[in-house]
């Protein structure tokens, strides 16, 4: 059975099983409780598995209010770096949570402050990405201390935003701080939930009004509509010819180019037609190194950059030929993978390279972009337009495998058969097996495999190369989730 084909009713269902169709999903439950799974694990694992994207908290305020407390709070466990000392957390920081059945993203940022410079601006600058990029914001006050001209300066920020704002009145601790808290009713953002992060005293309410304020699943950033133009996003080492290569497929002067790094600070969205067909291209800001030790306009362009790549469905990496492949390529690369986008490599300048710096090159892509070899590669030279006309295939194979969904009972039939040709190696006197599973997603693939123990990385990477050679997935990254059958749930 194919899903592709069902009906246009079955979109709530989707939400449901992830990808799989009410019949399809009906007979995988009846498998896996046939194997001796608890059946309210393996339906979590599914939607865990085929959700889209899930709703974004981010958990702003100003330094030391106990933001990254609050987080480990939420999230039920000490992750976050906590120390009594303001100005701890610098980068923005992601972490899955759950409440009440329901699964979200907390961002846990750095201090906001206004007026500030340096590594204090950059930390200022992501949060107020943060805040851009959230589905709903949680804003954390000292309630002891009381509002601040800085709290005062935050709420202007979150009122431009727009974005539905819970009040965190934080360190209360007992009847006696919920005083303090009634002050900030003053802040205007409605009902201050008076809470100790540290001692968990009142977190309850307030995920319950967090709950109130996401959506149950957030809006796609992409693929706006059914037959609409693919967001492509051109990222990169700044002057690697984003621009160049931007203006090239556009076939005039779209995008200020300039010999200078960095002269590109603003995504610029682009409708371009080629190849047939109509694309939205991002040509974004170039990245540069470390991101938080970045400063001004060079910060603002690396936010910028990740949040294009967030809207984007693929991701066209461009690396300059002519230069040794670099640490800051491979963590471009990353980010796209990380983002679980489609990825299109593109090595610019190739009209420049002789037979010598080719051959080097080679070797460079064989060793240092080993774990992208599933993606499309083209060589290009965005000056004179060499090679063009393959872009357009390269992006349209990466997402045409970004989309691929493999059947259950197709995907059951090649477990098997490769379970028994190479059986995972015995360890500890256990030979753990994969039992069966299902891909629960697309955009990107995700799978769900049950076993009966656990499976060491180096299989899971085998078993990642295998599904590639047999159903292909080029240019899109893979997510695999193992859950292990417990003894207790075992049945005779």
């Amino acid at each position: 059975m194919n899903d592709d084909s069902r009906p246009e009713g079955s979109a709530a269902h989707e939400d449901e099983h992830g990808a799989l169709g009410d019949a399809e999903y009906a007979e995988f439950m009846q498998l896996a409780a046939e194997e001796g799974f608890d059946l309210e694990d393996v339906e979590g694992a599914i939607g865990a598995a085929g959700h889209g994207p899930l709703p974004v908290l981010a958990v702003v305020g100003r330094p030391n209010v106990g933001k990254s407390t609050l987080v480990n709070r939420i999230i039920g466990r000490r992750e976050a770096v906590v120390e009594d000392k303001p100005g701890v957390t610098r980068d923005r920081v992601t972490y899955e949570a759950e409440w009440a059945g329901r699964r979200f993203k907390v961002v846990d940022t750095g201090g906001w402050e206004q007026d500030v410079l340096g590594i204090d601006a950059s930390v200022a600058a992501q949060a107020e990405y943060a805040i851009e990029a959230a589905d709903a914001v949680v804003f954390v006050v000292d309630a002891k201390v009381g509002a601040t001209d800085t709290d005062e300066a935050v709420v202007r920020l979150l009122r431009k935003a727009g974005k539905p704002v819970v009040l965190c009145a934080n360190k209360v601790d007992g009847p006696s701080g919920e005083a303090d808290a009634a002050y900030l009713w003053s802040l205007g953002l409605g009902e201050p939930h008076p809470v100790s992060a540290l001692h968990g005293r009142g977190t309850g309410d307030m995920l319950d009004a967090v709950l109130e304020a996401l959506p149950e699943t957030p809006a796609q950033t992409f693929g706006t509509s059914v037959g609409g133009p693919r967001r492509v996003a051109l990222i990169g080492r700044p002057n690697v010819g984003k621009s160049s290569l931007l203006n090239k497929v556009a076939g005039e002067e779209r995008v200020v180019v300039n010999e200078l790094a960095g002269t590109t600070r603003d995504p610029v969205d682009e409708l371009i037609e080629l190849g047939g067909k109509t694309w939205k291209f991002v040509d974004t800001a170039g990245i540069r190194k470390r991101v938080h030790l970045q400063q001004g306009a060079d910060y603002y362009a690396s936010l910028r950059t990740a949040a294009a790549v967030e809207k984007a469905e693929v991701a066209v990496v461009l690396i300059d030929g002519s230069e040794t492949i670099s640490v800051q390529d491979q963590r471009i690369v990353t980010m796209a993978v990380e983002a679980g986008r489609a990825l299109v490599i593109a090595y610019n300048k190739w009209d420049t390279l002789d037979e010598e710096r080719r051959y080097y090159l080679e070797r460079e892509i064989e060793t240092e972009l080993a774990q992208v070899q599933w993606a499309p590669r083209v060589n290009v030279s965005a000056r004179t337009g060499r090679h063009m006309e393959k872009l357009v295939p390269a992006i349209e194979t990466a997402l045409e495998g970004w989309e691929t969904r493999v059947p259950t009972g197709r995907l059951n039939a090649f477990l098997g058969e490769l379970v028994a040709a190479h059986p995972h190696p015995v360890r500890g006197g256990k030979q753990p097996r994969i039992l069966f599973g299902t891909q629960a997603g697309t955009k990107p693939p995700r799978f769900v495999l049950f076993a009966s123990g656990f499976i060491e990385a180096g299989y899971r990477r085998f078993i990642e190369r295998r599904l590639r050679e047999e159903f292909g997935f080029e240019g899109s990254p893979i997510h695999i989730s193992v859950r292990v059958r417990e003894k207790r749930g075992k049945k005779k």
